[in-house]
């Protein structure tokens, strides 16, 4: 567990807040575990998916990392798709290089793809801002939901229930269109290429 002087260190950043409704931006790219090339719309769930942009290293995602396994297989037989995308510059965040995506989604036994964004070009159409950052889609591809997992951060204290994201969740598959009151996600910043 981090002290909170090591956090107050990182480079804390906020999911970047834009207008709900944007369509999710395609992508292809390669799955770190299959080495397979997937697309959104291969992966994409029939009644909604959640994009995620998340590493191996940040000390955020390593938090809830269990967690977001149980959700995604939870959701999976409601027909939600999970979809991780890590972003990170390798080059100066080796913990994140694809070899180790692989290590980890299998160790975790991720029920979701772990995809590598090497030019960082998906991360950058999605506003990606910071690890973890969450984008849930209805099932017409719309994003209805980007925010926060739950309040629960290293060293706070507070549980890790997943409550936000499942809120949006089960307010999407029930179709009430005014949603949960979204809270921006917070985590390190992605490692930019310079």
């Amino acid at each position: 567990m981090l002290g909170l002087r090591k956090l107050e260190k990182m480079a804390l950043t906020e999911t970047t807040q834009i207008p709900l409704g944007f369509k999710a931006p395609d992508f292809s790219l390669p799955d770190a575990v299959s080495g397979n090339i997937m697309s959104l719309d291969d992966l994409k769930g029939k009644n909604g998916t959640v994009v995620m942009f998340i590493c191996n290293h940040c000390p955020f995602v390593v938090h809830i990392r269990s967690k977001l396994v149980d959700l995604a297989e939870k959701y999976i037989e409601e027909g939600i798709r999970f979809i991780a995308i890590s972003s990170n510059d390798v080059d100066n965040y080796l913990a994140d290089a694809p070899e180790f995506m692989k290590e980890l989604a299998l160790s975790m036994s991720f029920p979701f793809p772990y995809l590598f964004d090497e030019s960082q070009v998906v991360a950058k159409a999605y506003d990606a801002a910071c690890t973890p950052d969450f984008n849930l889609f209805d099932s017409d591809s719309k994003c209805v939901y980007r925010g926060r997992l739950d309040g629960s951060t290293p060293g706070n204290g507070v549980p890790i229930t997943g409550v936000d994201l499942t809120a949006a969740l089960d307010a999407m598959l029930n179709g009430r269109s005014n949603l949960v009151n979204q809270l921006p996600s917070l985590g390190c910043n992605i490692k930019w290429k310079k």
